[in-house]
């Protein structure tokens, strides 16, 4: 069996122990006779299952006991839709309005969706720098009886990140993590809310993670779906619906390689490695530029571009033919894209500079 190094966006590489441990586990999960596809959600089997992954996840990240951890579906996407149902509310102002910041194409997402529930307020926009920067803080045009500030800690496509935890007063600040989650160490305690889904960095796509103040719960607007409102959710231990049982059972496996090769700040630190040799064999060459500046780069999803985008199909040929899958970039701003999630060992990222440098010989 050959497997290749694995740079997709998402669904994403998982590391390679935990796929071992989910074949070895599939036909028999602990002596139990079945597979966990197999189980009752409310058996104790997997009841055991959930639990665990709940802890592991509280543990890894720090979580504070006045946050309820919810495992839901839907993706980010339907996230974008069940927050603003949950959190866009009349509390703070007598009206229901949020303050957005918009940094690629995934804020745009959750911008125009939550204008279905409310008003957005754009309070600070990347657009005027093409994209290439986190607005400063200081331009932000907060309005200080919105709801929350929602922002996108790393837009995977177009490779931009918030490099660290903005200060927005006491508006409650929300952030889509959904490729930058467990990638280096967050202090939970400044977000009122976190959720992404877990097809980057946790598992397999179907499960949502949300993590959320208790505070926030139990204000859901009067359109929002039963199986959608967060203290349904809670209160129901997220088993108000069947949930994805297997995302969950394998999301608790990668929680528990995490914790094993030294938790989130250990992870932190090899990304950073990571992340620090790609782009420096880029800004190294003539022959590669990244359309983002310093600073602002994502440590996940490195964009770049050829000198020529002719030869952006050679590039991809040769990639794949050397074991580097997945480095086309999105359809909608072209170009390439590795991603280097966690489970991307600094050996796959080598062999992507080594194939840099060896296709720029041959083309340059």
């Amino acid at each position: 069996m050959t497997r290749v190094y694995n740079f997709s966006a998402g669904p994403a590489a998982l590391p390679e122990p935990v796929l071992r441990q989910a074949a070895a586990e599939m036909l028999d999960w602990r002596g139990s006779g079945m597979g966990v596809m197999e189980m009752s959600h409310r058996g104790p089997e997997f009841m055991s299952i959930h639990a665990e992954a709940q802890a592991l996840l509280r543990e890894l990240m720090g979580i504070p006991a006045h946050y309820r951890t919810l495992f839901m579906q839907g993706g980010a996407l339907a996230e974008n839709a069940i927050l603003p149902m949950n959190l866009l509310n009349t509390r703070r102002s007598g009206q229901a309005r949020a303050d957005y910041i918009d940094t690629g194409i995934w804020s745009q997402k959750s911008i125009a969706e939550a204008r279905r529930y409310g008003t957005v307020n754009v309070a600070a926009s990347a657009a005027g720098n093409g994209y290439t920067r986190v607005p400063e803080r200081s331009t932000w045009q907060l309005d200080p009886d919105a709801a929350y500030v929602h922002l996108c800690s790393n837009e995977t496509i177009g490779g931009l990140e918030h490099a660290s935890e903005p200060d927005v007063g006491a508006v409650p600040l929300v952030a889509d993590m959904s490729s930058s989650i467990l990638s280096r160490p967050v202090d939970v305690s400044r977000y009122a809310c976190i959720y992404g889904g877990a097809q980057k960095n946790i598992g397999p796509a179907g499960l949502t993670i949300v993590i959320v103040r208790d505070e926030l719960i139990g204000h859901a607007q009067p359109c929002t779906p039963t199986a959608f409102d967060y203290r349904v959710v809670a209160d129901n231990d997220s088993m108000f619906n069947t949930p994805p049982t297997w995302a969950i059972y394998i999301a608790g496996l990668v929680f528990k390689w995490i914790r094993d090769t030294g938790g989130v700040a250990a992870m932190g630190e090899r990304n950073a490695a990571k992340s620090a040799l790609l782009y420096g064999a880029l800004d190294a060459s003539g022959f590669y530029t990244v359309p983002v500046a310093p600073g602002h780069r994502s440590r996940m999803n490195v964009v770049f571009r050829l000198s020529d985008e002719r030869l952006d199909a050679a590039f991809v040929k040769g990639a794949q033919a050397r074991g580097l899958a997945q480095l086309k970039g999105h359809r909608s701003v072209g170009g390439m894209r590795a991603s280097i999630y966690n489970a991307m060992p600094i050996e796959g990222v080598q062999a992507l500079v080594d194939y840099l440098r060896e296709f720029e010989r041959a083309h340059g």
